[in-house]
């Protein structure tokens, strides 16, 4: 079981959550969504600020700051909730999670940007924008298009 690297100070954190032992439950699209679903319900109802994130197949990076409550309860919020909403009873998180505190708006963006970036050098998607279980792809508004422009152009070349 991992620890939380460092106690984490109130304001902005990246966090990293991870499947119990790494099982790639996000490889199903459906599952990743609600997973993206449950993240933007609790930024809605004010529980806490999601600057980025990415859900990759076996773990999930966060950026966010969380208000009026404590880290950990906002991890535990996300964690509960999407098992709630998955309605399952397998194990689905490890029990820790791991934090570090993000000082100010520069380091913000560094961090923004390597999160966003994850997908693609997990040769996930050929671009940032292009990763559908990311922020990366909800801020570009033409990566949908941009994505079947690809796939039409994939389809195109000849096979063999």
């Amino acid at each position: 079981m991992g620890k939380t690297t460092r106690t984490p100070r109130p304001g902005m954190s990246f966090v990293t959550i991870a499947t119990r032992d790494r099982r790639p439950v996000f490889e199903i699209a459906r599952v990743a969504e609600l997973l993206i679903d449950t993240l933007l319900h609790y930024r809605t109802l004010g529980h806490y600020k999601l600057h980025a994130y990415v859900v990759m197949p076996d773990h999930v990076h966060l950026l966010l700051t969380p208000q009026a409550i404590t880290l950990e309860h906002a991890v535990e919020l996300i964690k509960n909730g999407f098992v709630y909403r998955l309605d399952t009873e397998l194990p689905i998180w490890e029990h820790a999670f791991r934090s570090y505190s993000v000082a100010n708006l520069h380091d913000l963006e560094i961090v923004r940007t390597y999160l966003h970036q994850l997908p693609v050098r997990a040769n996930l998607a050929p671009a940032a924008e292009l990763y559908p279980h990311s922020s990366a792809y909800r801020q570009a508004p033409s990566a949908q298009a941009e994505l079947l422009a690809l796939r039409a152009e994939l389809a195109s070349l000849p096979v063999g």
